[in-house]
Order: structure tokens, then C-alpha cells, then sequence
């Protein structure tokens, strides 16, 4: 221990901090302070500009609390449809995403070979190309293969463009799962799709919940590719459906909106909670090996 360290342990003893670790946590504190406020600024504008009917784009409190923008945007047209494509979009991505990121990762983490390393750069390099970069290309092709407008290419194309990641982030977490307890079940006649599915994936349960809100939510957020992709004003998603009410002439329905956002974080959140919950203590491998 240093002579500053012991100085320090003698200012603080007794949980009193000393005068210049006072001074010093004050910019600290402020800046955390600053940093809060950029995140609490807007979600209060949403807060109060969904119960104003007369919100603007200033934060203020509402001069009559009113749900008259909800009971606005609860239409089938403007908000439950709009949900409805999204959740399908997004939930189905996800699903496909982790599939595929679970059978591309179990060889990667079990197996050692020359070309581990090298594969696993290589479709990293993917993610460095961003979507809006290759989408020319990919519209033709859907045109081409008359894919347009349809739904369950926009999800297999959408898991494509977020299975890199997906493949990295399966592959570190399935490292941490001991492979003695693979070997345990193999001794017992397991397979290894066995072993995976009864062995692996239950202990990385909690990563897999990582991996499934990390596309989800990417997918929820995606404005691009479902405008490009999917025509029809049935099929388009919350986040395309958004600019209806951002109309012509900078014309702007501000209570309308904050509303419309509240209640499309809403499943985003709902996802969190569960996964949160369900996957709680799912690392805890004490007991699972002896010695």
C-alpha cells in the first residue's frame, strides 16, 4: 500500500470523506448531473406532451392533463397494426437471428481449427458495411426474385445483416459453459444436439436473452430497410408508420407523437422485464462440477 493509499484510508475512517476528496468528487458529481439531464429532459417532454393538447416542442407542463392524444392514436391504422408488423419483424429476426447464431457458435467455441480465428474476423468485417450502403443491390434483388413486399424474406434478410454480431456475442458467451459438462453427457450416450440443447443452452440462458433484446431491439428501431422493403401501408412497422403524423410544411402533431412513442417503448420494456426475470441466476454453475 502506498503512503497516499494509507493517507486516504486515514481521511476516510469512519465513512467521513476528507476536504480534498470532497473537492474532487464535486466535478465528478456534476457531470454525472449533466448526463442524467440529457436523459430525463426528453423523457419528461413525452411525459407531459402526451397529456397536452397543445404540446409544442418545448418541454412545459400540460395546463390541462388530457388522454385525448392516446384515445387519438389507439386506432387500428396508427398504432395496432403498426405494433402488430413490428412485433412479427422484430420477434421473428431475433428468433431466426439466435437459431442461427447458436449453430454457427457451437462449433466455433468446441471445436479448435486454423480457421476459427480467420472466420470469425471475416464476418466482423461484415458489420463494418452499413445496410443503407448495400441496399440498392438487395432491392433489385428482391425485385428480381419477386420478394417485394413480403414479410418473411424482409425477416431473413434483416437476421442476415444482424447475425455477425449475434455469431460473436453467442460465441463468448457459450465459452463460459465448462465443456466437462458436455463430456459428462456424451458419456451418458447424449448426442451433441442433445448435449446443446439439454446441457449448453439451459446454462446460457441468460446470454441468449442478451443476444435475442440486442436484435430485437435493433430491429425495432429500424426505419430503413421495412421502408425499402415492405410497400404496403398494412405490412410497414411502428417505425415507419411514425411519420404519419409529421405533416407538410414542418406541420408537426407533438402530443400525438410523444404519445405514439410511449406506448411503442412499451414492448421494448415489457422484454426487458421478462427476460430480466426469467433469466435470473441462470450463470450460477456451482455445484455443477466437483473439485
Amino acid at each position: 500500500m502506498t503512503t497516499a493509499e494509507r493517507a486516504a484510508r486515514r481521511a476516510t475512517r469512519g465513512g467521513v470523506p476528507s476536504p480534498g476528496q470532497r473537492s474532487a468528487r464535486t466535478p465528478a458529481d456534476a457531470a454525472l448531473l449533466l448526463i442524467g439531464a440529457c436523459f430525463v429532459l426528453p423523457l419528461l417532454w413525452l411525459v407531459f406532451a402526451s397529456l397536452d393538447t397543445k404540446a409544442g416542442y418545448e418541454t412545459q407542463l400540460p395546463a390541462s392533463a388530457s388522454l385525448t392524444n392516446f384515445a387519438a392514436v389507439l386506432t387500428p391504422e396508427l398504432l395496432i397494426r403498426p405494433l402488430w408488423n413490428s412485433l412479427l419483424l422484430s420477434g421473428g429476426t431475433a428468433t431466426v437471428t439466435l437459431v442461427a447464431a447458436v449453430l454457427a457458435a457451437y462449433p466455433l467455441s468446441r471445436f479448435e481449427s486454423r480457421f476459427n480465428r480467420p472466420f470469425l474476423y471475416s464476418i466482423l468485417c461484415g458489420t463494418c458495411l452499413p445496410v443503407t450502403a448495400i441496399m440498392v443491390p438487395v432491392y433489385g434483388l428482391f425485385v428480381q426474385l419477386r420478394l417485394l413486399d413480403s414479410m418473411p424474406a424482409t425477416v431473413f434478410f434483416m437476421a442476415a445483416t444482424a447475425l455477425p454480431m449475434a455469431i460473436w456475442m453467442t460465441k463468448n458467451f457459450m465459452d463460459t459453459v465448462p465443456v466437462s459438462l458436455e463430456e459428462a453427457a456424451w458419456v451418458d450416450g447424449a448426442s451433441g444436439l442433445t448435449a446443446l440443447r439439454t446441457v449448453v443452452l439451459p446454462l446460457m440462458r441468460q446470454g441468449l436473452g442478451v443476444v435475442f433484446i440486442f436484435v430485437f431491439i435493433q430491429t425495432w428501431g429500424n426505419f430503413f430497410v421495412p421502408f425499402v422493403l415492405l410497400l404496403s401501408p398494412s405490412k410497414q412497422p411502428a417505425s415507419v408508420s411514425i411519420f404519419s403524423f409529421f405533416g407538410q410544411h414542418g406541420a408537426i402533431a407533438y402530443g400525438q407523437l410523444a404519445a405514439f412513442s410511449i406506448l411503442y417503448s412499451v414492448p421494448v420494456l415489457v422484454l426487458y422485464v421478462l427476460v430480466a426475470r426469467g433469466a435470473s441466476g441462470s450463470f450460477a454453475l456451482s455445484g455443477a462440477m466437483k473439485g
